[in-house]
C-alpha cells in the first residue's frame, strides 16, 4: 500500500494534468499543513481517493473562538466540498491504519494554531481513552501520526518557530507509531535528511512530498 504526504508548497509534480500518473496507484493521501485549500481539493478529485489533513502555522484556524479542547470532546471535523477532511485533534481509520491528527506549531508569537508544549500534552490526554480503545481493540494505539510541526530534537530546528514539541516525543516513545509524518521545516538541499529513526518509528518530513510504501520495510 502506498500514502502520498503533501506539505508546505504546491509541488509541480503533484500539481500537474499528469498527477494520475505518478500517484494514482496510492490509497490515500495526507497533507500536514500549510497549503491552500484548492490545491488539496484538485489532488482528491484527480485522483479520487480521501484525503486528511491537518492545518499549519499559516492556515486559518477552525474554530476562531474555540474551548480549549472542545474539539477533542465534539470530535469536530471539516470537509471541504470535494472531500478533504480535516483530521486535527481527532483519530480515524483508513485502509486498516489508525491515524491520529494534531495540527498547528509551538508557540512563538501568539498567532493562531500556536500552541504550547502544556498546551498539546493537555490535548494527547484528552485523547488517551481513544489511543487506548484502539490498542485494545485494533492492536495498535495508533500507526500514522500526522501533524505540522516536527517533535522536539526530531527533524525539527533550534529557532522559536522550528523547535519541535517534546508531547510529540513522547507520544512516539509511548504508543511507538510505525510514521509520524510531519512538515513545517522546509527542506532545499536534497541532502537534507528527511527521514529520522526514532525507535519504532520513522519520523518523515513530508515538505513537498513524499510516498510511504508499506511493503518497503518502515517507508
Amino acid at each position: 500500500m502506498k500514502i502520498l504526504c503533501v506539505s508546505d508548497e504546491v509541488d509541480p509534480l503533484v500539481y500537474s494534468p499528469r498527477i494520475k500518473e505518478h500517484f494514482g496507484d496510492v490509497e490515500f493521501v495526507i497533507a500536514a499543513g500549510d497549503l491552500p485549500m484548492d490545491y488539496l481539493e484538485f489532488i482528491v478529485s484527480m485522483l479520487n481517493k480521501p484525503l486528511f489533513f491537518v492545518q499549519g502555522n499559516h492556515d486559518q484556524p477552525f474554530v476562531p473562538n474555540e474551548i480549549p479542547g472542545m474539539r477533542v470532546f465534539l470530535g469536530a471535523s471539516e470537509a471541504s466540498a470535494s472531500g478533504a477532511v480535516d483530521i486535527g485533534f481527532r483519530l480515524v481509520r483508513e485502509a486498516g491504519l489508525s491515524i491520529l491528527g494534531l495540527p498547528g506549531s509551538i508557540r512563538y508569537n501568539g498567532t493562531q494554531n500556536q500552541f504550547t508544549d502544556a498546551q498539546m500534552f493537555f490535548r494527547l490526554f484528552l485523547l488517551m481513552p481513544r489511543l487506548f480503545f484502539n490498542r485494545l481493540f485494533h492492536g495498535k494505539a495508533v500507526d500514522l501520526v500526522v501533524t505540522h510541526a516536527p517533535p522536539r530534537a526530531i527533524n525539527d530546528r533550534d529557532d522559536p518557530c522550528h523547535r519541535g514539541f517534546k508531547a510529540y516525543a513522547w507520544l512516539i516513545k509511548r504508543f511507538k507509531p510505525r510514521w509520524f509524518v510531519h512538515g513545517h521545516v522546509h527542506l532545499y538541499d536534497r541532502s537534507e535528511r528527511r527521514i529520522c529513526e526514532a525507535g519504532d518509528t520513522s519520523v518523515i518530513n513530508a515538505f513537498g512530498h513524499w510516498i510511504i510504501d508499506t511493503e518497503d520495510g518502515k517507508q
